[in-house]
């Protein structure tokens, strides 16, 4: 039997230099003052008036003190930034008839792909290792024999998405067209003429005046830079509401070639979308779910490798497609890393960095082979939202930031329920989580998203409140089922 005593001081040990370090200010204010209150009470009446009296001070000293204090009071408020509130949000749940078995799926690609049994056997090896489930959804274009990925077909997949999202978003929020100031709409690869964000506001006979914008190509990170974008804004215009949709259009980019590094986005993606609420108006203080503390964006698109492993062009028959390059794992760690970097001394406590830079010392100093000290970000954040890219990306991040099977329970079912719903998968785990009763009052969510370029995004969020587990939303039919066991391989 092994020794539990041993772990157990060391786990208390630990315990104890996390709270001294964490708390050394607080600390040391604390003795501070305990020594004057002392010292002030072994002093007699007498002696404290005599101290008071010898300070000289007069009506005119108080009042400039006063005067300046207030002074520096005033200028830090109107200097500090604007809170960034997000009210509430609504993820786009598909209808059944969009659903998309395993065995439908393969009939389809079989049928499509009839003279390239290979690319059949390919894609079906991918299906079993993907981590997706038997609810996935395709919208309903790609359903036909051949799929007909048409104009039209895309611009009502684009309308039944983005206005189901904003419907349910108006309400649950009471908020009508009209109090909209700022629109964001994110879309990577459709990208029409009117844009998506006019269509919207066509849609909603929004106010003339709305500050409108339409995001592109900028992959499954490109939700996080609309939340940045729109943090600048309301940093900009006071009392203001900004929604933000994050959507990907399946229908025109669904690969019907035969390159396999072309047919892997058919396997992974499906539909979905989200419509956000952000809000910098104080009366949505209370009323908010959370509060917007950083967002971190890291671009790696200097490097060539970086910059084509996400990749969309023609095959050798002139068929178009998203190619994804075997070297996308590594180029995904190294974003991270770069993203860890900058958002690591934000959000660490001081223990965790403390422990970081003494390593770090050790390894320049002394021994350069000397193991490296990993963060434990489960100190910085109760919740993580990791982009469900696939099962290998959700795999990779685990290992990587040591996390346990249920800090990434919820990427992993949305993964399974939804599919890879680019730039909306984190809002669909954060509805998985809140549908869980798990988002308490003071939580804390840390976002982090992939995208071509190569981009790695972060977002840090406060809870403002507990959370009820909701009535409505993507999960509340199922919820009751998840967590479920994924196989390593599911045999088709």
């Amino acid at each position: 039997m092994p020794d539990l005593s041993i772990s157990v001081k060391l786990k208390y040990v630990k315990l104890g230099y996390q709270y001294l370090v964490n708390h050394i200010l607080t600390l040391t204010l604390v003795s501070i003052m305990v020594g004057v209150v002392v010292e002030v009470l072994r002093l007699g009446p007498d002696e404290i008036v005599n101290l008071w009296t010898s300070l000289h001070l007069d009506f005119v000293q108080i009042l400039c003190s006063s005067f300046f204090i207030i002074f520096i009071a005033t200028v830090y408020f109107m200097s500090k930034p604007r809170s960034i509130y997000l009210v509430d949000y609504a993820c786009y749940k598909p209808p059944v008839t969009c659903r998309v078995p395993f065995a439908t799926f393969m009939e389809h690609s079989r049928l499509i792909l009839i003279n390239n049994p290979k690319s059949v056997e390919f894609q079906m090896r991918i299906l079993e290792r993907s981590g997706l489930g038997e609810e996935t959804c395709l919208p309903p274009a790609i359903h036909y024999i051949p799929p007909t990925p048409t104009m039209e077909a895309a611009r009502g997949e684009a309308e039944l998405v983005i206005f189901s999202a904003m419907d349910s978003l108006f309400e649950k929020t009471g908020l009508k067209p009209k109090d909209i100031d700022i629109l964001i709409v994110n879309c990577s690869l459709f990208s029409p003429t009117p844009s998506l964000s006019a269509m919207v506001i066509n849609k909603y006979k929004m106010r003339s005046n709305v500050k409108s914008f339409n995001l592109s190509g900028m992959g499954c990170s490109a939700g996080l830079i609309s939340i940045d974008l729109a943090r600048d804004l309301l940093q900009l215009y006071p009392s203001s509401n900004a929604v933000v949709v994050s959507t990907e259009i399946i229908t025109p980019n669904y690969y019907q070639g035969k390159e396999r590094a072309m047919l892997l986005p058919n396997c992974l993606f499906r539909m979905g979308g989200a419509a956000i609420l952000l809000s910098n108006r104080r009366s949505e203080r209370w009323n908010a779910k959370y509060r917007l503390v950083h967002v971190v964006r890291t671009h790696k698109g200097s490097d060539d490798k970086a910059y084509r492993c996400v990749f969309e062009e023609e095959d050798k028959e002139g068929k178009v497609g998203i190619s994804l390059s075997k070297d996308l794992m590594a180029i995904a760690g190294e974003a991270l890393k770069s993203n860890i970097t900058t958002i690591g001394p934000l959000v660490l406590p001081a223990s965790e960095q403390l422990l970081f830079l003494l390593t770090l010392i050790g390894r320049k100093i002394f021994n350069p082979k000397l193991k490296p000290y990993i963060p434990d970000f489960k100190q910085a954040f109760e919740h993580f939202c990791i982009h469900a890219g696939g099962r290998a990306v959700i795999d990779e991040l685990q290992k990587n930031l040591q996390l346990s099977a249920e800090h990434v329970e919820a990427s992993r079912m949305t993964l399974h329920r939804f599919g890879n719903t680019s730039s909306s998968s984190l809002w669909y785990e954060l509805s998985y989580i809140e549908s869980k009763g798990r988002m308490k009052r003071g939580d804390r969510v840390w976002q982090i998203a992939f995208g071509s370029g190569f981009k790695c995004n972060s977002a840090v969020w406060k809870c403002n409140r507990t959370i009820k587990t909701p009535t409505d939303g993507p999960w509340v039919d199922c919820i009751g089922r998840y967590p479920v066991h994924i196989p390593e391989v599911v045999k088709l």
